[in-house]
């Protein structure tokens, strides 16, 4: 009987297809997708350091001869463009560009030169479309036209999108931003700042002192004596915007001198050692040299700064002492910040050469031109100039010597694309 049961049940096991389970741990081990290998992960690509052009000119001035060879007869309207079109070219280059405006558009129809200046709306239509970014208001020629000229100045630059800084509408818009303009320079960021060593003798009211930042407080009279108070309190408050870099420029110095006096050079260390980067001059309306100086800062750590003591005119009339007044140049300072410290700097220094010639024969609207040295001598001896005669090539010859004289040869672009290293 048991023989029979047993095999019955082996039967049914048969026809059922049944069969004893697998333990549990074979199941769930069973149940397993099979192993996969991991790709690699690929390495974290190195942060590469920002890398912008800062382009820096000097004086842009309308005198009376320069202002006429703008006028267009045709139209009754005004256009500097054929005077700025060879500096337009290398700004095409800049990241930002700045330079400083030496006149007030104080509105028409009476236009003037020195000792007053009032210029067209057309000067900062044409400095922008040249490649200008921002314009430094703060200088000796700032209040020729009364406080209506500083006020009306800004209006139009806001009008064509010029950023300004130096000068200001009323106390709330001073104390708005401490007289500080942050740009955006390719990325890295730059806190402007602008100041004049005073105003042609004007003094302005005591409730107007906001309307142009000086740096003396004898700014009507000797001349002589810094705000050391003032500058140390701005720059204080430049360094808690917490830029990468902090720039000042600055009207000072003596006219028609080559070098920096002591006077320069002492209120560039303070700057400097305030936190000041760049320190970018004018006034002189001649080319003074550039330097990099070491100082102790406010924190007590050494620190660098760049200094450009006078870039001459960019645009004027001026033509005693020559060449030097019609000699200039833009410079090209490339900054650089660091992926890994955040730290920026001055890495390299180059600049153009350039002449304003003088074309006193040629008809309204082809007597000025700010000429590329370099372009301008390559198209005479090629044969292909309509600008250079020569007489005017020599002038472009002693021009240019005298350029490597003040700023150095080693620093002169020569239309490459390079760039020297810094001092």
């Amino acid at each position: 009987m048991r023989a029979y049961l047993a095999l019955l049940l082996s039967l049914v096991l048969v026809l059922t297809g049944c069969s004893p389970a697998a333990p549990v741990e074979e199941q769930e081990q069973s149940s397993q997708p099979p192993a996969q290998s991991q790709p690699e992960q690929e390495p974290e690509p190195e942060p590469e350091p920002v890398v912008s052009h800062l382009m820096v000119a000097g004086d842009v001035m309308s005198h009376m001869p320069i202002t006429k060879d703008a006028y267009v007869a045709q139209t009754g309207e005004y256009d500097y463009s054929h005077m700025l079109q060879f500096a337009a070219q290398q700004l095409e280059g800049a990241d930002y560009a700045v330079a400083n405006l030496e006149t007030v558009l104080a509105g028409g129809p009476n236009y003037s030169g020195f000792p007053a200046f009032n210029s067209p709306d057309a000067l900062a239509r044409d400095v922008k479309a040249a490649g200008f970014d921002l314009l430094s208001t703060a200088n000796n020629h700032s209040r020729d036209q009364g406080l209506d000229g500083i006020y009306r100045t800004l209006d139009v630059l806001d009008q064509v999108g010029l950023a300004h800084v130096g000068t200001q509408r009323s106390q709330e818009e001073l104390e708005e931003n401490r007289g500080i303009h942050v740009a955006d320079v390719g990325g890295i960021s730059v806190a402007f700042l602008s100041y004049t060593y005073g105003l042609n003798g004007f003094r302005l009211d005591s409730d107007k002192m906001f309307a142009v930042n000086l740096f003396n407080l004898d700014y009507y009279t000797t001349l002589a004596n810094p705000d050391y108070d003032r500058l140390r309190s701005d720059l204080e408050a430049a360094r808690e915007l917490d830029t990468d870099l902090i720039a000042v420029m600055i009207h000072w110095g003596v006219e028609y001198r080559n070098a920096p006096n002591a006077h320069q050079t002492d209120l560039a260390q303070f700057l400097v050692e305030q936190g000041a980067d760049l320190v970018l001059g004018g006034h002189p309306h001649v080319l003074q040299p550039y330097e990099t100086i070491t100082v102790t800062g406010w924190d007590g750590a050494e620190r660098e700064g760049f200094v450009c003591y006078s870039l001459g005119n960019f645009i004027s009339n001026q033509y005693d002492p020559a060449p030097a007044t019609m000699t200039t140049a833009v410079l090209d300072l490339e900054l650089t910040r660091d992926p890994v410290t955040g730290e920026t700097a001055v890495t390299q220094v180059g600049y153009q050469p350039y002449y304003m010639l003088h074309r006193d024969s040629a008809p309204v609207g082809e007597k000025r031109y700010l000429v590329n040295i370099h372009q301008a001598m390559a198209e005479y001896e090629a044969g292909e100039s309509t600008l250079v005669d020569a007489a005017s090539y020599r002038e472009l010859e002693e021009a240019l010597e005298h350029c490597h004289a003040i700023l150095g040869p080693e620093g002169d672009l020569g239309g490459e694309d390079t760039l020297s290293q810094a001092a």
